[in-house]
């Protein structure tokens, strides 16, 4: 099998669990425009949790299924996502309080979203999925770091105060492309 091939059936594998698990995600956020949360939308509201988009997000709770956002113009990562897994863009979570990042994403190898741009005092949680084996969230900065984990449900926090770009990497999955970023604006 040629390295194309190899590339092209790794993107399809990721992109159809992306796929599967956003509509796995969507089906268990709950809420969404049926009222759900104590609202019968006859305020003139749709019903649902108040993320309406008026405050420029797109109204989703975390950037999931076909309502995720990009940023207009992709940041300068200087090489960083070159042979990364999952780094296709740059999603938009800005004006979100809290943003959860998957870790064992995808093939189990892979942060997802592998970057995400959020505002000055947006706290990231990392959630791990089991798969992949273990894995941790390490800054290249050294800014944070946590221990190494596999089991699913297990969770890691950090809040960012500073604009910029903060990548990090799963220290035992670095050399297979396990990298992402936190662009603060």
């Amino acid at each position: 099998m040629t390295d194309d091939t190899t590339l092209e059936r790794r993107r399809f594998v990721q992109a159809t669990t992306a796929a599967g698990a956003s509509l796995l995600l969507a089906g268990c956020s709950g809420g969404g425009g049926d009222g759900g949360d104590g609202s019968d939308g006859s305020d003139g509201s749709d019903g649902s949790d108040g993320s309406d988009g008026s405050d420029g997000s797109d109204g989703s709770d975390g950037g999931s299924g076909s309502d995720v956002e990009y940023l207009g113009e992709e940041p300068d990562y200087g090489g960083w996502f070159d042979g990364a897994n999952n780094y296709e863009q740059t999603v938009d979570a800005t004006g979100q309080d809290e943003v959860t990042v998957e870790v064992g994403a995808g093939d189990g190898l892979s942060f997802g979203p592998a970057a995400v741009a959020v505002s000055a005092g947006t706290t990231v949680v990392w959630e791990w999925t089991g798969n992949g084996g273990g894995h941790n969230v390490s800054a290249e900065s050294g800014d944070f770091e946590s221990e190494t984990i596999q089991e699913e449900g297990h969770t890691f926090e950090y809040t960012f105060e500073e604009t910029g770009i903060q990548k990090y990497v799963c220290t035992p999955h670095a050399s297979v492309g396990m990298k992402g970023a936190v662009v603060v604006q």
